[in-house]
């Protein structure tokens, strides 16, 4: 696989801000590239997400780790949420409501969905309905359940949900937490954690296996996993070109990493959790790559920070970007630009 090279990266302080910022890109990548960061809201309490309805509204839907996603309208934030489920999520910590996809037909059957942490710390997956009377808010007797994952520990609950080009629910679980995955879950394909999970939320109930998942009908695999060995993906994208998947995914002590599924994929990616961390051995601490194990295209090490948040590859206007993948660390603020293959 061609291997990624970051090309430039912005000054400290500024990734833990991202989703409230609009950045405008001129000039050329290198040293003549100027990236100026516009805030465009603020007296937000703990945002972790921003996306749009692909309604064409220009709406920002903004989650926030408390159990609220608040609008953006493009001048302001709307006082009242779209969404309110405090009395049900769990936060904070590394628990609480992570992220919103809104269904690809959203515009005519008003349909979203959510992952959050419950009360109980069980990771919660809930579908709901935008109210028949105000756009701008949601019916919360709409509500159902599609999926609950029981969390051994409050920490390694994933958190990001995104809806792919299939159509299909793509969802990232962490591996259960603690600290090195105790229990392995990672690499257990009877466990839903430390993977990614792909369902069909338009078919069954309350969904649908899709037929071509790779382990359906493996005896003592869970269907609904398209790949694993995951840590804790925190943040995942879809490249909206070319429907390739950029996955970063939080490291134990020493390397941070970017993993990537190509578009044309059938799933079964095994990204090596608890084996290796980055492109270390871990868990044996020698001889841990059996073969088959799909390693980082993007990796970095503790001295540049401590926890990657996943972004996203640029599709923009500017032709000098276009192509880059962004990310960040959430501890030391730095944003990274990286080209595939890393050319000038």
């Amino acid at each position: 696989m061609t291997q990624w090279k970051p090309r430039w990266n912005l000054n400290p302080r500024l990734a833990v801000a991202v989703c409230l910022l609009a950045a405008l890109w001129s000039g050329r990548l290198g040293a003549q590239t100027q990236i100026d960061l516009v805030e465009v809201a603020s007296g937000l309490t703990n945002p972790v997400a921003a996306t749009h309805a692909g309604d064409g509204s220009g709406r920002i839907f903004i989650t926030l780790q408390d159990g609220r996603i608040m609008i953006f309208d493009g001048q302001q934030v709307l006082p009242t949420p779209f969404l309110n489920i405090m009395p049900a999520v769990a936060c904070c910590g590394e628990r609480g409501l992570f992220s919103v996809a809104f269904h690809p037909d959203y515009p005519n059957n008003g349909r979203f969905f959510v992952n959050y942490s419950r009360n109980d710390g069980d990771t919660v997956i809930e579908r709901f309905q935008v109210s028949a009377t105000d756009a701008n808010v949601a019916n919360p007797n709409s509500r159902l359940v599609l999926m609950t994952i029981g969390q051994p520990f409050t920490n390694h609950n994933g958190g990001q949900i995104q809806f792919g080009p299939d159509g299909f629910l793509y969802i990232a679980t962490g591996d259960g937490g603690s600290g090195g995955d105790p229990n392995n879950l990672a690499q257990d394909l009877g466990s839903l954690l430390g993977k990614m999970l792909r369902i069909d939320v338009d078919s069954g109930s309350p969904y649908a296996i899709p037929a071509s998942n790779p382990y359906v009908g493996v005896a003592g695999a869970r269907d609904e996993i398209w790949s694993y060995g995951l840590r804790n993906p925190w943040r995942f994208s879809f490249d909206r070109l070319t429907g390739d998947v950029f996955i970063g995914d939080v490291g134990q002590s020493a390397v941070e990493e970017i993993s990537f599924q190509a578009a044309a994929s059938t799933g079964n990616e095994n990204y090596g959790w608890r084996l290796m961390e980055g492109s270390q051995c871990f868990n044996p601490s020698s001889n841990c790559n059996p073969g088959g194990l799909v390693l980082p295209i993007l990796e970095y090490d503790h001295t540049l920070g401590c926890s990657v948040t996943g972004g996203y590859r640029y599709r923009g206007p500017s032709a000098s970007l276009f192509g880059t993948y962004f990310y960040a660390d959430y501890c030391t603020g730095r944003i990274w630009g990286a080209t595939e293959g890393g050319g000038s």
